[in-house]
């Protein structure tokens, strides 16, 4: 499922792309990330089934860095799925990069206790967008607010590399009311988050956000959901954070990395006027610690999570060493 906030992109797989598998590698590898040695996880698991994925342990690392911060940088992730999507999407994202959350949850239109999925009561579609995403927020603030500190909403074709994410928080207060993503700067002043490229809330902001639909200072203005939460966040005085390194590259992507990586690129031709910062092409891109990227199909998504987390080319050093944001 994606936003509305941009128009849909052509897919390109992993099997039908290889080229832009061994350009990413390449540049995960020499880039690296400042959360080191995120060697040795242990097997995904299984995509037909097994018990709920906030149950199973984390996966194993050899950084005390990622470890501290997996344990003071405490992420929940909400996927929007659907019960059409359940087994062609969802399931992948369980068994990859969903993982590396600390709690995970996937918010449907229908309960699946299998996977599993929260069944919110309300309808599919595009039109229903907004409505499933508000529901979804007050569900984690009634359920799960003391679980997690920082709250973030992505599609369940989105790829997130959750140890990036939390470099990129550890140096903000998750009791400041912060809304982080791809920044998009039409029709609202501070600009809003891409809905497809994933977001993510503070808990200051989703306390905020819950308090505002139940007073009714916000309500259902609009079925595009990104932009709808965009002036919301913006009208209740939620600050929307500058996400790019300290280079100038982007973190939140909202295409596959193969769109945003190689030249010529088949530009698409509203999301330089829908960019809040310039847009980089080809290597500037993306920073190399990237946290997501959008239209992912499920193949593309075991693919990516191998290439951010297990392979590394021998005695290379990372090439990105950003200032440390947290010491453990």
């Amino acid at each position: 499922m994606g936003s509305t906030g941009q128009p849909p992109r052509r897919r390109c797989g992993a099997v039908r792309c290889p080229w832009f598998l061994l350009g990413f590698a390449v540049g995960l590898a020499l880039g690296g990330s400042a959360l080191r040695g995120l060697g040795g996880l242990r097997p995904p698991p299984r995509a037909d089934g097994g018990p709920p994925l906030r149950t199973l342990p984390p996966a194993t690392v050899n950084s005390s860095l990622a470890q501290a911060l997996y344990e003071r940088v405490r992420v929940l992730c909400w996927v929007m799925t659907s019960p059409s999507t359940l087994e062609t999407r969802a399931r992948h994202v369980r068994a990859t990069w969903a993982r590396h959350c600390n709690v995970v949850l996937f918010m449907s239109s229908a309960p699946e206790p299998s996977l599993p999925a929260v069944g919110l009561p309300v309808g599919e579609g595009r039109q229903q967008l907004y409505w499933k995403t508000i529901r979804a927020f007050q569900y984690v603030h009634e359920h799960h607010l003391d679980q997690a500190d920082w709250f973030l909403k992505a599609d369940d074709d989105t790829f997130v590399v959750v140890a990036n994410l939390r470099w990129l928080l550890a140096g903000r207060s998750p009791e400041a009311p912060l809304y982080l993503g791809k920044r998009f700067k039409p029709f609202v002043r501070q600009g809003y988050m891409s809905g497809g490229a994933g977001y993510v809330l503070s808990k200051g902001a989703l306390r905020l956000l819950a308090a505002a639909f139940a007073a009714g200072t916000c309500t259902h203005s609009s079925p595009v959901e990104d932009l709808a939460l965009g002036q919301c966040l913006e009208k209740l005085g939620v600050a929307a954070e500058d996400t790019r390194d300290s280079q100038g590259r982007e973190t939140f992507h909202p295409f596959p990395p193969e769109q945003h990586l190689t030249q010529p690129l088949p530009r698409d031709r509203f999301y330089p006027h829908y960019s809040y910062y310039p847009v980089q092409w080809a290597a500037a891109c993306c920073s190399d610690l990237s946290v997501s990227f959008h239209y992912v199909d499920a193949v593309q998504m075991h693919a990516l999570e191998f290439l951010t987390h297990r392979l590394r080319p021998y005695g290379y050093r990372h090439r990105y060493n950003p200032k440390t944001l947290y010491t453990p």
